[in-house]
């Protein structure tokens, strides 16, 4: 150093030093900013550890363009439940009336915190156990929680996929096999099975010919070697996708994202075109507005928006940490959330197009058999000729003609109508009976598709776009998993990638045993809301308050170069916390009210009937919810009581060419001082992290000195920009 600048010539005066920082740095050796590191902390610099973390850094996979980044968001927000949940809902809650409070959820719950989750993995650039190590220590467990949550889930969603790929390959023949009840031979005789007769031949081929079901949970069966076999080309399926990470899940992306898109609308056009397809489209979007005062749909409608956009998994995170610090995730958050709903919307028109058909199917057969009985008891004198209206004519018999009949009938018999077992056949029954979920997709719409014309290639299209659908979700999911866990403990990608599937798999054949149907019911019924909407209530606690939302939202405006929109400053700090915690609150209310059951398929009855899950069942229940959760209290009793470190000690700081002189020049006259080494380095006050409220071990309070002679402070003081410390 010159022995002329005001450094040295401190050294030598007892004056007063009011030199700012920037003075002092002029005088400096010029500075490789990129290499140099700042410790504050009182272990000595690992310069090959900070090597590796800046070249992890540097190195980090990136997606190879904007459009292969927004397709994976979509992928992974756009899933089965946009297909087979969202259009029950719209019918049980009101059709067109439900809408209204979806979409005023979506706009100040799900957009807000699904924009929360892009930024803070696109700024800090790690998995969720990252992220939130750096915003928050203590609720660190948030991003474990996320973790286990995604590993639960994914385990019973990759067999959805197993149940799609067994109809997609049994749809290559003609006729379909769901579409005609099986012939046995009893001795000499053929007759029609039993328990298809006394179902239906869809009802029979899913849960006999594909699932082989039990009575009961109780009743294990044994494996079913099919499933199980289909299972297996699953997570092959998915470990072939995800195992180069972005690289090769980024590729999987453009077919299995666009593609259901293109079944959609090829099913919406053929559904359009068949009879009584608008009946089924009027019906949904016919409001029920009074439906819309009942606080049942609006807490369905925000547990749908919640887990629509995957908020909480940590699928989210993982996919915005592979972006360009200056991606603009604003707009990114806006798209996915309105192209899901869009999504949910077309998605909903399909399946009412095609359940309109369906309806009018089932009702025209209803309207036959019917006419037959009617014709019995006229021909036995049951009936007087004189009931039948003069222009009904039985060979060509109208649904409008059998409704006159049997308002007649009934009128003229009425004491002795019930004894006659006639039905009414009424179009509004049959549209009105909701199916969901499987019953959706492998019992109603098969059944619809049977009536297609080429119905085979049809089938082949939609259980291709399930397969699509479901992958793009599991591909998401395991990000949530793999990219945390890679990043914090530098596991190779490739091996636990792998053991990641193969464990998966093992533990998943209680899936695909003769009673797994049930357990898939279990664990999608409790394994995931209650814990997902206490990690999303904690992300945002954790961003909002602890790290503040003054500083959140500057960050953004650094990140985005502008600022957001003050929405996102009063929904972030108020609005979301406060609806996050009514519907955590009526989640908990709803578990309590509704008794833990399931619908077990009753083969003697050949009909479903709700049973309660037995002692055994319930501690697997219960012990999945504490299992998910256990890791938010426990970290924070670990951190809270020293009990582990969180590194928040030993934190060195890479600086970024002229990023540094950028801070300096910000700082108010009286924080440059802090900057200042006076001649006895533990005069100097420590710097109070300006981020983490959490030390470590060893630290009694933020403001200990360290009796070092070299002058180093037990806490870490992150001055500069780095990958771990971006936010």
């Amino acid at each position: 150093m010159p022995k002329n600048s005001k450094v040295t010539q401190r050294e030598h005066s007892s004056e007063h030093v009011t030199e700012s920082v920037a003075d002092l740095l002029a005088h400096q050796e010029p500075v490789d900013y990129k290499r140099s590191v700042l410790n504050v902390t009182g272990e000595a610099w690992d310069k090959q550890k900070e090597g590796d973390e800046d070249l992890d850094a540097e190195n980090r996979p990136a997606w190879n363009s904007k459009l292969q980044y927004i397709l994976a968001q979509i992928g992974y927000s756009v899933g089965l439940g946009n297909v087979w949940r969202f259009p029950y809902l719209c019918q049980k809650n009101g059709g067109g009336a439900y809408l209204v409070p979806y979409l005023v959820l979506l706009i100040i719950i799900g957009l807000p915190l699904f924009f929360l989750e892009l930024a803070v993995g696109q700024r800090i650039r790690r998995g969720s156990i990252g992220v939130w190590n750096y915003i928050c220590p203590r609720l660190g467990g948030i991003g474990y929680a996320s973790c286990l949550v995604c590993f639960f889930v994914g385990l019973y969603y990759n067999v959805i996929i197993g149940w799609s790929i067994f109809y997609f390959f049994k749809s290559f023949q003609y006729p379909l096999p769901w579409s005609e009840c099986p012939i046995v031979k009893n001795g000499s005789v053929a007759v029609v099975e039993t328990e298809c007769e006394r179902s239906s031949a869809t009802t029979y081929f899913w849960y006999r010919e594909t699932l082989d079901i039990s009575n009961s949970i109780s009743e294990s069966g044994g494996l079913n070697w099919k499933m199980t076999l289909c299972l297996l080309v699953a997570w092959s399926l998915v470990g072939l996708a995800m195992i180069k990470g972005i690289q090769s899940s980024g590729k999987v992306m453009y077919f299995s994202s666009l593609f259901p898109y293109l079944v959609l609308v090829c099913f919406l056009v053929r559904g359009l075109l068949l009879r009584g397809a608008v009946d089924g489209i009027m019906h949904m979007f016919t409001p029920k507005l009074d439906k819309m005062l009942d606080p049942q749909v609006w807490r369905e409608a925000a547990t749908q928006v919640f887990f629509a956009l995957g908020l909480g998994f940590g699928g989210v995170i993982a996919f915005s940490s592979y972006n360009k610090q200056d991606n603009n995730c604003h707009f990114d958050a806006t798209l996915v959330s309105f192209i899901n709903f869009f999504t949910s919307v077309l998605a909903t028109l399909v399946v009412f197009a095609v359940l309109g058909f369906k309806a009018n199917i089932m009702n025209e057969k209803c309207v036959v058999e019917n006419a037959e009985k009617i014709l019995g008891y006229l021909n036995t004198n049951v009936l007087s000729h004189d009931l039948i209206p003069p222009h009904v004519n039985f060979s060509h018999l109208t649904a409008k003609d059998y409704n006159e009949m049997y308002r007649v009938i009934m009128t003229v018999k009425e004491g002795h109508f019930k004894e006659l077992g006639l039905d009414a056949c009424l179009l509004e029954d049959e549209l009105n009976k909701s199916v969901q979920g499987t019953g959706l997709a492998f019992i109603a719409f098969t059944e619809a598709m049977t009536h297609f014309p080429a119905s085979p290639f049809w089938s082949v299209m939609f259980f291709l776009m399930l397969i699509n659908l479901g992958l793009g979700s599991m591909i998401g999911t395991m990000s949530g998993i793999t990219t945390p866990i890679i990043d914090t403990f530098k596991v190779r990608k490739e091996v636990f990638t792998v053991g990641c599937c193969i464990f998966a798999f093992v533990v998943g054949l209680i899936f695909v045993q003769r009673s797994g149907n049930y357990f898939v019911t279990m664990f999608d019924d409790y394994s995931a809301t209650l814990p997902l909407t206490v990690v999303v209530i904690l992300e945002n606690i954790a961003v909002a308050w602890i790290y503040g939302t003054k500083k959140f939202m500057q960050e953004l405006t650094e990140m985005l170069g502008f600022r957001p929109y003050q929405f996102y400053y009063y929904t972030w700090k108020y609005v979301s916390p406060i609806c996050m915690a009514v519907l955590m609150t009526a989640s908990i209310i709803q578990l309590g009210v509704s008794p833990p059951g399931y619908s077990a398929w009753i083969r003697e009855e050949a009909a479903e009937k709700f049973l309660f899950y037995p002692t055994w069942a319930m501690a697997i229940l219960i012990s999945l919810i504490i299992l998910a959760s256990l890791p938010l209290p426990l970290v924070f009793i670990l951190r809270q009581f020293h009990l582990v470190s969180d590194g928040s000690n030993a934190l060195s700081v890479t600086y970024k060419k002229g990023r540094m002189m950028k801070d300096i020049s910000n700082l108010e006259d009286n924080d440059e001082t802090r900057f200042i080494l006076s001649k006895v380095p533990s005069e100097t006050p420590s710097p109070m992290p300006t981020h983490r409220s959490y030390l470590g071990p060893g630290s009694n309070s933020p403001m200990e000195m360290s009796s070092a002679p070299n002058g180093r402070y037990g806490s870490g003081y992150l001055l500069a920009s780095t990958p771990e410390s971006e936010l």
